[in-house]
């Protein structure tokens, strides 16, 4: 007898503009691995919905009335929530200045609206599977643009030292290369190891610093001012 397939991706779809949110719909109803459990059109209806719902990826705006989508997601997936389902971040780079406080709320990750539907398909297909998706190039914009809020000018940079004396040489230097932004095939290439080998430390560091995923790795490491803002 086969295995059955496995359940679909219970989706919910968190946007203000009502055109946005049809277009979300038509794009995931139309996967064979999705389905569209809800909608919610601010910060309050989302957070209502996911705790009645359960969906296992939420597809939330930032910029939304009565309740942002980063209060929003940090009372879904913030240190507090339990059973918090995962929570992709889909925004305006250019407009939207709060990334980075989404990213530290408890969201899995982020993309721009502008993304492309199969990019944006395979962002809920990789939160959902407990992956992090922090796409490179945008990690690196972010860095830059953010430099201020990542390391303010003056600070003591305080944890950096636990973070040092956490990990060993060879784990702090995949830390640093996940911190700008480099995948795992792409921190395999820069050090000469395998992707297994990659996935491997990138366990181990989640492990010893306490982290959920390679997000608040990312978070952490500017944080503690580890690397540089400089994209």
């Amino acid at each position: 007898m086969s295995d059955a397939p496995p359940p679909p991706i219970r989706v919910l779809v968190c946007d203000d503009q009502a055109l946005v949110r049809t277009g979300y719909v038509t794009i995931f109803s139309a996967q064979p691995d999705m389905e569209v459990v809800g909608e919610a059109e601010n910060g309050h209806e989302a957070v209502r919905a996911a705790r009645l719902l359960r969906p296992d990826v939420v597809v939330m705006d930032i910029r939304m009335p009565l309740l942002d989508g980063i209060r929003a997601t940090r009372q879904l997936a913030g240190p507090d929530a339990e059973d918090a389902p995962k929570v992709l971040v889909v925004t305006t780079f250019n407009v939207d200045a709060y990334v980075y406080d989404a990213l530290r709320a408890g969201a899995s990750g982020f993309l721009l609206k502008d993304a492309p539907p199969a990019e944006l398909v395979n962002g809920i297909r990789t939160v959902a599977r407990g992956e992090a998706l922090l796409a490179p190039a945008v990690t690196r914009h972010l860095i830059g643009h953010f430099a201020q809020h990542l390391r303010p000018a003056g600070t003591s940079r305080p944890g950096s030292q636990h973070v040092v004396r956490a990990l060993t040489p060879r784990e702090l230097e995949v830390f640093q290369l996940i911190a700008e932004g480099l995948s795992n095939a792409e921190i395999a290439a820069a050090m000469f190891i395998t992707p297994e080998t990659v996935k491997t430390y990138v366990s181990r560091i989640l492990a010893k610093l306490g982290l959920r995923d390679r997000v608040q790795a990312v978070v952490l490491a500017h944080r503690v001012g580890l690397v540089s803002g400089t994209p």
